[in-house]
């Protein structure tokens, strides 16, 4: 699988730097199951950078995300260090096929969780959290029909990874909030209103967390300490176009901008 891998990461890779989409993998590369669907993952993340990784990602945390996309469960991406942008930024839509703009909990890992047998509670993984933040995804996928082609071409397109912003850490005190009851919104060019809440990423931000190092774990790798995870969106994703500005909010807990051109 190593030399398939490396040349279905390349196919993306180029696809992903062209802004141009592909209807499915050519089949002698085409991952079939899971694992081997992050394999490629991972080399794509090898050839984009040499950097630390940024965090990670969750797709489809929603039974309705799962049904849009046509899987049985939730996915996990790598968040690369390229395409994270300030609070604030404007991104470009030049080339996003989705077009769309996504409110979610995010943490930062104060210690690292290696891999062991039987995984880790939530109250395991939350004891390694330092900060949590609101964040912003603006997700992508590299095939013309992202909800054809199943969850390993998924996987192996980076979950449908692409920009992605994390703003300032919540105050102290989160941690005693109900995060799954917690509201989440947004703002589109300070009129059109977007609601949701924790409990839409598999009933709660937490449980979504502790779901990512687990499946982190079953590759045999660790989510790092300074890593961010981000837990999937707890607003239907919001479309967009060029010239919008969103302004995403989890109360208390902080909100951040994101513009688009």
């Amino acid at each position: 699988m190593p030399d398939r891998a490396g040349e279905a990461a390349r196919i993306l890779l180029d696809h992903w730097s062209r802004g141009t989409r592909l209807a499915a993998r050519p089949e002698d590369v085409r991952p079939t199951t899971r694992e081997e669907g992050y394999a490629i993952q991972a080399a794509l993340a090898a050839r984009v950078t040499s950097a630390p990784l940024f965090g990670w990602k969750i797709a489809a945390t929603s039974l309705a995300g799962q049904a849009h996309v046509r899987v049985d469960g939730p996915l996990a991406g790598r968040i690369l260090a390229e395409r994270v942008v300030p609070d604030g930024a404007t991104v470009s839509l030049a080339h996003s096929g989705m077009r769309c703009v996504e409110v979610e909990f995010a943490f930062r890992l104060g210690a690292t969780l290696a891999p062991r047998a039987g995984g880790y509670a939530v109250d395991e993984v939350m004891a390694a959290v330092a900060t949590l933040h609101p964040a912003i995804e603006l997700p992508d996928s590299r095939y013309v029909d992202f909800c054809a082609v199943g969850a390993p071409q998924l996987i192996a397109d980076d979950a449908c990874a692409d920009s992605f912003m994390l703003g300032a850490a919540a105050p102290d005190g989160w941690q005693a909030l109900d995060l799954a009851a917690h509201p989440v919104s947004a703002v589109v060019n300070g009129e059109h209103e977007h609601h949701g809440a924790g409990r839409n990423v598999l009933g709660d931000p937490r449980t979504a967390l502790t779901w990512l190092v687990n499946e982190v774990g079953a590759l045999g790798l660790a989510v790092e300490a300074g890593e961010v995870v981000t837990t999937g969106t707890c607003v239907v994703p919001i479309d967009v176009h060029p010239g919008d500005e969103v302004r995403a909010s989890l109360g208390a807990l902080g909100a951040l901008t994101v513009r688009l051109a």
